[in-house]
């Protein structure tokens, strides 16, 4: 049994280097598969999406995608210290860490799936570039209340056209609608999307990831 367990928990990090190509799924689109629920995945280029699209999720999602390696130890601290003071509790989970928890961990929150979270999405980070990263992000995201995933679906079931021919708005109101599809909706965005997606449109101006890509990153 423990050679067993240790053999799961060593997969990811041997699989992950693997993902450098190929069209990966999430782990909900399997379960989902599993339980006869619909699945809307079309896997779709980086260089294919409209660039409105990656700006805004960054924005939106992982201001700091650019520099940290994996786990943003700034915002994970000033989380800590938010619910230490009684504040609002808030998520600090970056764009890897959300890929890592997709591809490989179950979506139900859990310190045990944190703490197995942080080293995986630190290993993703080393062995993969930060394009491919977030390209993958795009195409297992949970983006539509019917089994959407990825930027391609998510855009059809909203906005009626491929994600290649997003407007900067319909960019945003995709970013606004993570990570919780199922109540948000970027089809039918209430006053509360439409304010976040206003204010992820303003930011994704000043997001820069050509400063990402230009970097020799994964190895």
């Amino acid at each position: 049994m423990l050679l067993i367990l240790l053999a799961a928990l060593l997969l990811p990090y041997l699989v992950a280097p693997l993902y450098r190509t190929g069209h990966p799924v999430s782990t909900l689109m399997l379960w989902r598969w599993m339980t006869r629920k619909p699945v809307a995945r079309q896997w779709i280029d980086f260089n294919a999406i409209s660039a409105s699209l990656p700006s805004s999720v960054v924005a939106a999602e992982d201001a700091h995608f650019c520099k940290h390696h994996g786990v943003d130890l700034g915002a994970l601290r000033e989380a800590i210290e938010d619910a230490q003071d009684g504040g609002q509790v808030r998520g600090a989970s970056t764009i890897t860490q959300q890929v890592a928890k997709n591809l490989f961990l179950w979506p139900i929150p859990g310190p045990i799936r944190k703490l197995l979270e942080f080293p995986l999405a630190l290993w993703i980070d080393f062995v993969l570039p930060k394009r491919r990263i977030l390209e993958i992000y795009l195409n297992i995201a949970e983006l539509g209340p019917f089994g959407q995933f990825g930027a391609e679906a998510g855009s059809a079931y909203a906005f009626g056209h491929p994600a290649s021919n997003l407007s900067p708005r319909e960019a945003a109101l995709l970013a606004a609608i993570l990570p919780n599809p199922l109540k948000r909706s970027a089809r039918t965005p209430g006053p509360g999307v439409r304010r976040l997606a206003g204010t992820y449109m303003a930011r994704a101006q000043s997001v820069g990831l050509a400063s990402c890509w230009s970097e020799n990153r994964g190895f």
